[in-house]
Formats: C-alpha cells, structure tokens, sequence
C-alpha cells in the first residue's frame, strides 16, 4: 500500500514489505550501509532479510551495528568513516527511532569533522547529504518521516537534534509485521510516543487543520488498539492500526512539530547515570504538562479528550498511563530534585510551538518538580500564569 502524505518521504505500507527494501533502495544507490543496533535485528531475521533483498536488487551491503538505544555521537561519527570508507552512497536505517535517528544523522555528518558540530543545529542546504531509506521495527517515533535526528553529543553530555530538509528519508518501509517482536514494554512506550505526537500535534502553535485531521484518526487507532497492546496482543490487526498510528505522528512533527514535553524529555539526557527510553520519559511529565498547558488550549484539548473516550483530557492520559502501566514519576527513575538544574541547562530547540505562551524558565522547572512524584490526577493548571 502506497500512502499519500504531506512530506517529502515515499511510504510503502504493508506486510511484507520489508523484503521489497531492495526494490526502494536501489533507485537511490549502488552500495548501501544498514545502520542498526547491536543484537535484535540479527536475532529476529531481520537483517539477513533486508541484505538478502538488498543483494537481490544488486546493490552491495555494509553492515553498522552499533547503535545505542540512544544514538551517541561517538557511534555516528564511527559510522560515517565506515561510510566513505567504503564508499557508501545510501543509507538504511533498520530499527526503532533511535537506529532511524541514527541513519539520518550519518547520512548529513560527512562534510564534518563530528556529528557533534551540527547537533542542535538546523541545517540550511546539505548538498552532500547521502540518501536515507528508513525501515522502523517499532510503532511509534515516526522517524521515518520526519526531518529530525536526535543525537546525544558525549562530550558535552548534550542531547539535541539535527535538523532539515534533507534528513528527511526517501523512504519509509513500513512493514508491521516487524513490531511483533516487540517485548510488551517496549511497544507500550513507543506507543506512547506516538501519542504524544498526535497530542502535540494537535494544540501546537503551528497546528493547522491537516495536523488536527491526521491527530483525531491516530487518536482513534490508539485508543481502540493500545490496551491490546498492553495485554499482548500481537494480532497483523493491532500491528497495522498501531504503525499507521505511528506513522502520522510522524506526519504531525513533520508539519506541526512537538511542544514543550519533547524538549523537556530531550533535556534529560543530560544527567548520564540514568538513561531512560524516549517515550517512557515523555509519559512522566505528560500530566504535569496537561496541567499546565490546558488552560491555553482547552478546546483543543476536548477534542482529545472526546477522541480518547473521556470527557477530560487528563483523566484520559491518565486511563492510558494506568493501562499501559507507564504511570509512574521521575524518582522512580532515579532523578532526584538536585537534576533538575541540569535539566534545564541541557533544554534546547523551539519553545515557542507549544500551547503556553511566553515559555520560561519558571515553568520549565515547575513541571520537572511535578513531575518528581506521581500525583492523582486533578484538572486545570497546577501553575498561575
């Protein structure tokens, strides 16, 4: 199935398609590095598929697979020598976001020394960016259509991304099937990222009508698919409601881009004795977000609450923080009060996409402190603006 989307990225979606990787790839180069992680795409099979089609469709194939769960920028710069080392001219992510993430950042580094010196920047033309096709083995990130990379820089201890036109990928494989794998844990905080996308992506700053269409029917998928999910349900159903999900959340950062909690939640990469996945970390300060930023969206924020089945948002992410057993606070982490200096220290990116207007630092450090603790769940704004 081909989808028609608003970015820049051609989307197969389907089962099965990750054995027509070749077939997308080889319009776009003739020696292609796959970028992964170190172990589950060669224990699911996943790898010896995609070289298989890749070698099929005449392409030669280089192997990365040394991708952390959070890209780290001495791992893409190893990858972009083993790139013009052997002369690589396509790039293949094969994973989650975080080996996508990584795909795309290899393919913009080349003309740099680091990677470090592009993270946290947006990059205005990059002529020399290496062509990326994207094959996402989880449901959530939608980083195969989005124009972002997150990377932590290890000697700054810095955690940002590197963005532009041309860190889109080419294309996206989207083949459900490659989430079956997934540990019930895993699934439900990539889950919750998609979530998060639609969420944002409908009160945002830059929230247009399409946004808000594509986030009331991935609201939908969510809500109806996400406790299956959560109970184990590995059904082609359920994994193709949730990829779709996931892949317009993508569409909505793409084109709306995400609100305060996905830079407060990138911030957190700064503290480096804890390391914490992406969605996981957005579903501790959901609601001390929601608190705050419900009074300058509240239309907005009934409508998701109408889509998730409830009459108010917060109780509605709550349902879903207690399903998906996510409910949980920043000190049951391992954060302590004493981070959220650090915290604010490593924020980074547009602050003025979210719903509250004028975000400063007052506010930043107020919902890193409610977020510490898990509270009940209580309508409107937990702080006077």
């Amino acid at each position: 199935m081909r989808l028609e989307l608003p970015v820049p990225t051609q989307v197969v979606f389907g089962r099965g398609t990750l054995d027509r990787v070749g077939a997308a790839t080889a319009p776009w180069g003739g020696h292609a590095l796959i970028v992964c992680g170190r172990t589950a795409m060669r224990r699911h099979g996943f790898l010896d598929r995609a070289e298989a089609s890749l070698r099929a469709a005449g392409l030669t194939v280089t192997v990365f697979d040394r991708i952390s769960a959070n890209p780290r920028s001495d791992e893409i710069d190893e990858a972009v020598a083993l790139a013009r080392a052997r002369s690589c001219d396509v790039v293949v992510g094969l994973g989650g976001g975080s080996a996508i993430d990584a795909a795309k950042a290899v393919a913009v580094a080349g003309p740099y020394d680091t990677v470090r010196d592009i993270i946290g920047q947006t990059l205005t033309v990059c002529p020399s960016a290496l062509p990326v096709v994207a094959v996402p083995t989880t449901a959530g990130s939608g980083s195969e259509v989005t124009k972002g990379a997150i990377v932590t820089d290890v000697v700054r201890g810095f955690k940002s991304g590197i963005r532009g036109d041309d860190v889109f990928p080419k294309v996206a494989v989207v083949d459900p099937d490659l989430t079956a794998p997934l540990p019930v844990p895993v699934a439900v905080e990539t889950a919750f990222d998609a979530l998060a996308h639609v969420i944002e992506g409908y009160v945002a700053a830059r929230a247009t009508e399409e946004s808000r269409a594509h986030a009331r029917r991935a609201i939908v998928l969510i809500r109806d698919h996400l406790p299956l999910v959560a109970a184990g349900d590995t059904g082609h159903g359920t994994r193709e409601a949730m990829a779709l999900a996931a892949l317009l959340g993508g569409v909505n950062v793409a084109c709306a881009s995400t609100c305060l909690p996905h830079r407060l939640q990138q911030a957190m990469g700064a503290v480096r004795r804890t390391e914490i996945p992406h969605g996981r970390g957005l579903a501790l300060l959901y609601p001390a977000w929601l608190r705050a930023a419900h009074p300058h969206a509240t239309e907005g924020f009934a409508d998701i609450a109408t889509a998730l089945g409830h009459d108010d948002v917060h109780q509605a992410v709550a349902a879903v923080l207690d399903t998906t057993g996510l409910a949980s606070g920043l000190t049951d982490w391992g954060y302590t009060a004493q981070d959220i200096d650090t915290f604010v220290d490593g924020i980074s990116g547009n602050l003025d996409n979210d719903p509250t207007p004028d975000v400063d630092t007052d506010l930043i450090r107020h919902v890193y402190t409610e977020s510490l603790d898990r509270r009940p769940v209580a309508d409107g704004p937990s702080i006077d603006r």
